[in-house]
């Protein structure tokens, strides 16, 4: 039987009141999960790291032990199953979902689940996403920032956000690296030093710019690592949204927009990241992420603690309330 969000919440409350020992408590946004027949198509198609080859569910939990993490939303990270094969890409969204299914089901109360869509097929991702909504009983829907050359928000995607929107559901993104600007660096210097960041950050563009969070209000967003670059460049899209084109649209300014979205911590739980976030984004809009495996839980909480930035009570919110809000 799967663990709903109402059982989840009541899970924690009476671990809470149970031993002397302080109950886990974090709830980690943004973990990645590599299951066998999904991690061999990668290795067929590109070179994997050391931290995604070397994932196992034992592994999970054991970090997420030592940082005292209660739970951990799991998703697939880049480049997602989309292999230029519809049947691959088919058959991996289902074996993963299925597999996430399955793990948090073992695991009653450890793990929630966003769901892998076939991305780019339109029908098949309709179909899955019922599936996993329905059936699977997922939390939510994880996509990419871009896929190829078109970005989150592209009126391409206009019925599955339509679906979404109906069913009011949480869509976490995260980023890739788009047609354009792959190794544009040296080798050393990997796209996810640089173009992550960047890339969520033409993702969140695309969604205001394009319309796509006025005609969807209902999907409730989550962008990766503190919004990529966007609170820096925050200043531009403020001034753009002022323009005639976009004015009459966006009655709240391009604040009005992002002080919808969430977003979460990973990879940027440190003062100069978060205290730019803090001004840009309420902080019940800020939500807690390791990036696992590719980093530990532990420096994440570690990070957050002492980058100085949030009082006690909003520590607080962002690494236990804030999700539990959402998944309500």
């Amino acid at each position: 039987m799967t663990t709903t969000r109402r059982s989840f919440l009541g899970l924690c409350s009476a671990a809470l009141l149970q031993g002397a020992e302080p109950a886990p408590r974090v709830v980690d946004v943004h973990h990645h999960f590599y299951p066998s027949d999904y991690l061999a198509q990668l290795n067929r198609t590109e070179s994997r790291s050391v931290p995604a080859n070397n994932w196992s569910l034992a592994h999970s939990l054991e970090d997420m032990d030592a940082a005292g993490i209660a739970r951990a939303m799991l998703s697939i990270s880049t480049p997602g199953v989309s292999f230029n094969d519809a049947a691959i890409s088919r058959r991996l969204a289902r074996y993963c979902n299925e597999y996430a299914a399955r793990v948090a089901s073992d695991h009653k109360g450890r793990f929630g689940r966003f769901a892998t869509l076939p991305w780019p097929d339109v029908d098949a991702s309709l179909k899955e996403a019922e599936y996993a909504l329905d059936t699977l009983k997922a939390d939510g829907i994880g996509m990419l920032t871009s896929y190829g050359d078109k970005w989150f928000g592209d009126p391409y995607m206009a019925p599955l956000f339509e679906e979404l929107n109906r069913r009011k559901a949480i869509v976490y993104t995260h980023p890739t690296s788009a047609n354009c600007c792959r190794n544009l660096l040296t080798p050393d210097i990997a796209d996810s030093a640089i173009e992550y960041g960047t890339d969520t950050t033409r993702a969140i563009a695309r969604t205001v710019f394009s319309g796509t969070s006025q005609k969807y209000p209902d999907i409730q967003i989550i962008f990766s690592h503190a919004g990529g670059t966007m609170p820096f460049l925050v200043e531009r899209f403020i001034n753009l949204a002022k323009g005639q084109q976009y004015a009459s649209k966006m009655p709240k300014g391009f604040e009005g927009e992002i002080d919808r979205f969430y977003y979460d911590t990973a990879q940027s739980s440190n003062a100069v990241a978060m205290a730019a976030l803090k001004k840009v984004a309420p902080v019940s809009q800020i939500l807690f992420g390791t990036d696992y495996p590719f980093r530990t839980s532990a420096e994440h909480v570690k990070g957050l603690q002492e980058c100085g930035v949030f009082t006690a009570a909003e520590l607080k919110s962002i690494e236990e309330t804030n999700l539990a809000r959402l998944l309500r």
